[in-house]
């Protein structure tokens, strides 16, 4: 497991400064969102967005191949298909 371990002080209202190196290695800056995890005995913390990205690719996993999805080919017959549909793009 990689590593880095730094000292954060919680302050009155709960509020901690991450460190730089933490800040990197999630790659998030001022304004972005984090997720908290408690998993037994720490907390894991994630980039919002990445973690959103990961759960919504968990979702769909095996959802092409459910669909009878399974080459380039297919996906471009399917969005061909939906564009010469009413509506389509």
């Amino acid at each position: 497991m990689n590593a880095i371990i730094e000292g954060a002080k919680v302050m009155a209202k709960g509020q901690i400064t991450l460190p730089k190196d933490i800040r990197e290695k999630l790659g998030v800056g001022t304004g972005d969102r984090l997720v908290l995890m408690w998993d037994g005995e720490r907390v894991v913390m994630m980039n919002a967005a990445l973690f959103t990205m990961r759960a919504l690719q968990g979702s769909l996993e095996g959802a092409a191949a459910q669909a009878g999805i399974a080459s380039e080919d297919d996906v471009a017959e399917l969005v061909s298909g939906l564009r010469t549909q009413p509506g389509g793009a």
